[in-house]
């Protein structure tokens, strides 16, 4: 399968304001994309490029004062299969994680573990290890928050989505890495593209999307609290502790987004 994917970001600015972008698809799928998705501007401007401590490919600009446009376009293969599932996926014994997923059972920014630990193992202590304990959680998680782009709010945490039973699909991600990592599973942040091939219409304007990965099995797995289901043509922009490790657009400077599109579609043959 072939998907049309790109974004589009236009910002007025009062000033020249640099920027860092995080726009380009992981490296993780670098091998799928059929031509390069390199970060284009509006007017032009010299981008320089490089990974953060999380692998993910950075574009680093100063924007001029006035209209700016970010925009990115590729297409990518894609099986066109579900999510995979593994419902045989252990849960590690802390001391037998490696070392190098050991950050992701830390409090960060947005997940506040020190402020959920005792509401997480009162909800979960004594249900199912594992495959299904992350299933659980997702399962929670998508019936607590009620999901309207009206509820955004940028400052939101996990502990106050939960207060607040509301949010978008950044909530839904914050609260589940943060039971996960509260209940000793590992779990991060993601950001990406993801198709509405095999939904049922009508779909919603087009927008990133936030899910989570969880380390289990000896790999890491997708999960998606907010859709709480299996989906086709999901595609990772980057990952970190929270969003506040992978932030589309970091602007060092005063900004107003006046356009925001984003194409996740099957691309024609």
């Amino acid at each position: 399968m072939r998907i049309q994917i790109g974004s589009s970001l236009t910002y007025d600015l009062p000033q020249a304001t640099p920027m860092i972008a995080l726009l380009n698809v992981h490296y993780s799928r670098f091998g799928d994309l059929e031509s390069s998705d390199q970060l284009a501007t509006t007017p032009r401007v010299r981008v320089t490029n490089y990974r953060d401590g999380f692998g993910n490919w950075c574009n680093r600009l100063v924007a001029p004062a006035g209209r700016f446009t970010l925009a990115t376009s590729a297409v990518i293969r894609d099986s066109g299969l579900p999510d995979p599932v593994d419902l045989s996926a252990w849960q590690h014994p802390v001391e037998e994680l490696p070392a190098e997923t050991l950050a992701y059972l830390l409090g960060s920014r947005y997940c506040e573990t020190d402020r959920l630990t005792l509401e997480a193992w009162r909800l979960f202590g004594n249900g199912p290890t594992g495959w299904a304990l992350v299933q659980t959680i997702c399962d929670f998680v998508h019936r607590h928050i009620e999901f309207n782009y009206n509820y955004a709010d940028a400052t939101r945490s996990a502990a106050e989505a939960y207060r607040d039973g509301r949010g978008v699909c950044r909530d839904f991600a914050h609260l589940a890495i943060a039971f996960c990592r509260c209940m000793n599973i590992p779990a991060r942040y993601c950001t990406g593209y993801i198709s509405d091939i095999g939904e049922t219409p009508p779909f919603g304007p087009g927008d990133h999307a936030a899910w989570i990965e969880v380390y289990l099995g000896g790999q890491w797995r997708i999960f998606d609290p907010r859709n709480n289901k299996r989906r086709i043509g999901r595609i990772l922009i980057a990952q970190g502790r929270d969003a506040s490790d992978v932030p589309l657009i970091h602007s060092f400077g005063p900004n107003i987004l006046q356009e925001f599109l984003i194409v996740c579609d099957p691309a024609a043959d």
